[in-house]
């Protein structure tokens, strides 16, 4: 006996030394492992003072919709239907009926708003609103807003939010919206472009994605719910993991409590976290498989690149124009743009939860704004804001303001050959 509890110590601390060995380990918060549910992160408002030499003349926004309630009854139904079977099979926990009872209540407040914007959401937009008002208030004080939006009822209203809220700044500005199915090219592109869609089919990165679920997905947190002696497949239990992760992570979008340390140690929601992280970029970004991803939003950056040109040449004057979309419409923009933090390129695909963070590149209402200045001797700049902190543009060049051309340089050379100007 006392051998056996020594070699289980051995294991437990062999195991934790290889843990903290491990170089693709990662250690984020439990509110960073909420991953794209995570809630928008208010910036520091000091990082966007600019010089007294510039003047804004332009601001170009893409936008994610705010804060969800989960897209649909799916994962809260799967949870529900599989801690029934282990209540009846008399192996469920005090865990798993705590979670149960949050599964109730979380569908009995989704119920008939399943996929819509909360009022997180709006208030989100709402605060990305006033403080671009505040910003820039010559902008607002000639000239035209003009805001679009995917067909989506959650990035219409995440438009509306935010135009009323500049008409409640000044209910003096003009301001013009349009939503519908006619946007697609630009706000939904992952469902119109036919290379996109055979790469989803196909799904050449599946090896790569269900070796790392395999070796990635932790069973502990399945029993501490179900029981141990719950009868389930190894399949069906790693399943369970990735929904009770994916319910989980969604709570702060509507307001609840972050549960995530309820129900997984820090290693375990890292884990699971990492999963899900390298699904998005497999899916939504470029990579050593297929610049395909990113490549479907090339229509989008070309509408950022002429609508900038055209309000340049004083043949428009849209000074302010929005677009609404979603996670899947900036990942790949951003990733098309190679901005750093959003574009990461490795056949070593454990590193990526190191260099690229779904929590970074889109939280809930996540931006891009190009906030073109105009300089005394005449000249246009560039300052690109990502979620509202400005980031360098070009890679290896860390100034914040860019000549315009330089950029437009750089961003038609982001293009695919064939769509370049």
């Amino acid at each position: 006996m006392k051998l056996h509890l020594l070699s289980i110590a051995v294991f437990f601390s062999l195991a934790t030394s290889l843990s903290a060995i491990n170089p693709t380990a990662t250690d984020y918060s439990a509110d960073e492992c909420q991953g794209s549910a995570t809630p928008y992160p208010i910036p520091d408002p000091a990082l966007t003072v600019f010089p007294d030499s510039l003047t804004p003349v332009m601001i170009n926004h893409v936008g994610r919709h705010g804060a969800r309630y989960a897209s649909s009854s799916k994962r809260s139904v799967k949870l529900k239907s599989i801690l029934h079977k282990a209540d009846s099979a008399g192996t469920i926990t005090p865990e798993g009926r705590k979670l149960m009872d949050l599964v109730d209540r979380v569908m009995k407040i989704s119920d008939k708003q399943w996929g819509a914007l909360d009022s997180l959401g709006m208030a989100e937009q709402r605060g990305i609103a006033s403080r671009m008002y505040m910003r820039y208030p010559s902008l607002f004080a000639q000239g035209r807003v003009a805001a679009l939006s995917s067909y989506a009822p959650r990035c219409i209203m995440s438009m509306y939010s935010f135009t009323h809220q500049l008409a409640r700044m000044n209910n003096k500005v003009k301001i013009y919206t349009n939503s519908g199915r006619q946007n697609s090219p630009l706000m939904r592109p992952f469902d119109l472009d036919q290379d996109y869609i055979e790469y989803r089919s196909t799904q050449p990165y599946d090896s790569v994605y269900s070796s790392f679920i395999k070796e990635h997905t932790p069973l502990a947190p399945v029993y501490r719910v179900l029981g141990e002696k719950f009868e389930i497949s190894q399949h069906d239990a790693m399943d369970f993991a990735h929904t009770m992760y994916g319910f989980l992570s969604g709570m702060s979008a509507i307001s609840l409590p972050n549960q995530l340390p309820d129900y997984f140690t820090s290693e375990e929601y890292n884990a699971l976290w990492a999963c899900n992280n390298l699904g998005q970029y497999l899916e939504r970004t470029a990579n050593t498989i297929s610049s395909i991803p990113a490549d479907i939003t090339s229509d989008l950056l070309l509408n950022l690149i002429v609508t900038t040109d055209e309000v340049i040449a004083g043949k428009s004057d849209e000074y302010v124009q929005l677009r609404f979309g979603h996670a899947e419409t900036l990942m790949p923009l951003l990733s098309l743009m190679r901005l750093k933090g959003c574009y990461y390129l490795t056949n070593y695909f454990d590193s990526v939860g190191l260099h690229w963070k779904n929590f970074h590149v889109v939280p809930m209402a996540s931006n891009l704004q190009l906030v073109i200045f105009k300089s005394k001797s005449g000249r246009y700049y560039v300052r690109l804001e990502l979620n509202e902190v400005p980031t360098p543009l070009i890679p290896g060049n860390n100034n914040i303001y860019v000549e315009w051309d330089k950029a437009k340089d750089y961003l038609q050379h982001c293009l695919p050959v064939d769509r370049q100007l």
